[in-house]
Order: structure tokens, then C-alpha cells, then sequence
């Protein structure tokens, strides 16, 4: 445990190692951030924080530098003392102002566009399960005597679509029919039922309940074997969405920073971002932690992330959730990114609401 003067120096350091980027001396302490202490006592506790494993010394000369431990106390600090965090301007974020008639993939684009100019860092949003999203509407296009575009459209925005090839030729008037009885077994369903209700065609449930729904109306009941073709391809458009739902930005500003004036440090990162399944397990992960989480260095799982900080937070919409965030290096200016981090969640949840 710190006492109240390291807990001082400590958070004087990381401020100024994270603006600076080189090592810190006592002196500096002294005459930057205001320490009321002689130049030699900072030293004694630079001293003492090395041997808690706080801070290290790359050269005997030189000053300190934060270890993974003091940026965790650092971070800690800064989230119990309850001190405001900088102040964004709204203008920055403007997820705010985005009408929910946008398509959740442009509205995921845009967001992890602008959450990566805004820290300098790689933003990583995880678009919502579209399986937990409840069903708006589904829309069956002709295309041709045996061809139809399904477009399935969520509550929470999201269009999921695909072209099928239908076993025979259907007509316009037939294709209309099945659509009416997707509508009506489907309408406001969340999207992940779709697979208890293709078992129950297969045992003729939803045959029968579509059927009586257009006997009621007077109208023809809907080919069997179509309808048990669509909802396949719907089954395969949800699967395909949901491994698909990961958006990413920002390497080049990661590039800009001199921790990676070699870009070969990167190529961990890279190769984790361009892996879609391993990313999707990653952000699970804090999709199940909730809240605000901050992992930095050793503290992540994959190796891929030893030397880097995340920082992620759920946004949510009243169907579904996801997450939102940024990886950067350790030396992370971590007030400013909770604070555009938070600011982007919140922006999300109110689009998406």
C-alpha cells in the first residue's frame, strides 16, 4: 500500500512520462508538477517505488519510468478519486446526432473512425449480437424465376441480406405469401428464435400457423419446402453477421508514436486484429466483465496484447449490446481515453436506443 506522498509522486511521473515519453527525474518532479520536497526526498521515494515495482530505471543514470504495476495504481487513483475527466467536445463525437434510420454498419464505421482520430489509438467497436437483436421486419425480393434477396432488418438497425436459389421456380405471388408468414411467426421475435422455428417446421408448427393465419385472410398457405429454404439462408445470413460485426481503426496512428518507430512491434497487434475469430473471443471477454474495464500490459490474456492497453466499455441499446474501446500503448494518456471511451458508449447507447 502507498502512502499518501508516493501515491504523489507516482501520479506525477506517469502524467509526465506519458507527455514526454522519456524518463523522469526527481528534479523534474519538483519543478513541473509541484511537489513540496526537496529534489533528494522525491529521490528516496523513486528509490522506494522501485523496490514496490512501480517504477524502473533503464539506465543508472537516467530517470524512472512506470512499470505495468505503476500505471495500475495510476489508473486506479484516477477512477476511486472521482476527479472529472477532461472534457471532450461534443462536436468531436458525432454519433451523437446520427439519425437511427443509418445502418448500424455505417454507424459502427463512422464511431471507431472517430474514436481513433479523437486518442491517436486503434478503436475497436464490436457491433451488437444480432441474434439477441429482436426481428423488424423480413423483406423477400424477386430477383428472377428461381432467385430471391432476403433482407432481414433488426430492431437495433441492423440489415443483414443475402440472394438465394430456390430448388424450383417461384412465382412473385408465392414469394409474397411466404414472406407474409415469415412476418407473422417472426415479427418482434428476437433474431436467435429463428432456430427453434425451423425445428418447428420441420414438425409442421410453423407450417400450421402459417397456414392459419392465411386461411383466416382468405389467402393461399405458403410453399413448405420454400419457406424451409429461406429460413435456412436466413439461419446462415444471422451465423454469418454475427462473426462479421467487428470494426477496427486507427494503426496509422498507432505508427505515429515512437513506441512503434518500429513497426515490427506492431506486428503482434496486426496480426490479432486481422483474426477475426480470436478478436471476436477477446472482446467476449469484456463484453461478460461489463463496465469499464482497463487491461494494461502483462495484465492482458493474449500475449498478442502484452505490451499494449485496452480500454473498453459496453454500450446498449434496450435489445442487445456490445462494446466499444481502444488499444494503445502503455504509455496511454488514460484520463482523455476513459473519457472519449465513456463519451462514444454513451453516444452509442442513445443512437441505439
Amino acid at each position: 500500500m502507498l502512502n499518501a506522498r508516493r501515491k504523489l509522486v507516482l501520479k506525477a511521473l506517469v502524467e509526465e512520462y506519458i507527455r514526454s515519453g522519456e524518463p523522469v527525474g526527481s528534479r523534474v518532479l519538483v519543478e513541473r508538477h509541484g511537489i513540496s520536497c526537496s529534489p533528494a526526498t522525491v529521490r528516496n521515494e523513486l528509490a522506494a517505488l522501485e523496490e514496490s515495482g512501480h517504477v524502473f530505471q533503464p539506465h543508472v543514470s537516467s530517470g524512472r519510468v512506470p512499470t505495468d504495476a505503476g500505471y495500475r495504481a495510476f489508473v486506479d487513483g484516477l477512477l476511486e478519486s472521482g476527479e472529472p475527466l477532461p472534457a471532450l467536445d461534443a462536436d468531436t463525437l458525432p454519433v451523437d446526432h446520427l439519425d437511427l434510420a443509418s445502418e448500424v454498419d455505417d454507424l459502427m464505421r463512422r464511431t471507431s473512425t472517430v474514436l481513433a482520430h479523437l486518442t491517436h489509438y486503434v478503436a475497436v467497436v464490436l457491433a451488437p449480437t444480432v441474434s439477441l437483436a429482436r426481428i423488424r421486419r423480413i423483406d423477400l425480393v424477386p430477383m428472377g424465376p428461381s432467385r430471391a434477396l432476403v433482407v432481414l432488418i433488426t430492431s437495433t438497425g441492423q440489415v443483414v441480406n443475402r440472394h438465394i436459389d430456390l430448388a424450383e421456380q417461384i412465382s412473385p405471388d408465392r414469394l409474397a405469401e411466404i414472406e407474409r408468414a415469415l412476418n407473422a411467426a417472426f415479427g418482434d421475435k428476437h433474431a436467435s428464435e429463428v432456430r427453434a422455428l425451423r425445428g418447428a417446421l420441420e414438425s409442421e408448427a410453423l407450417d400450421r400457423s402459417g397456414s392459419a393465419r392465411a386461411s383466416a385472410r382468405g389467402e393461399a398457405t405458403p410453399d413448405r419446402s420454400a419457406l424451409a429454404a429461406v429460413l435456412d439462408e436466413i439461419l446462415d445470413c444471422l451465423n454469418e453477421a454475427d462473426r462479421d460485426r467487428l470494426y477496427h481503426v486507427g494503426v496509422p496512428e498507432l505508427l505515429e508514436l515512437p513506441e512503434f518507430a518500429e513497426s515490427a512491434r506492431l506486428r503482434p497487434l496486426l496480426g490479432l486484429l486481422e483474426d477475426g475469430f480470436a478478436m471476436l473471443e477477446t472482446l467476449s471477454d469484456f463484453v461478460r466483465t461489463g463496465g469499464l474495464t482497463v487491461r494494461i500490459g502483462s495484465e492482458n490474456t493474449r500475449r498478442e496484447l502484452g505490451e499494449m492497453s485496452v480500454v473498453m466499455t459496453n454500450y446498449s441499446s434496450s435489445d442487445a449490446n456490445g462494446v466499444v474501446g481502444v488499444i494503445g500503448p502503455t504509455r496511454m494518456d488514460y484520463p482523455r481515453t476513459i473519457a472519449a471511451v465513456r463519451r462514444t458508449a454513451d453516444g452509442l447507447t442513445d443512437v441505439l436506443r
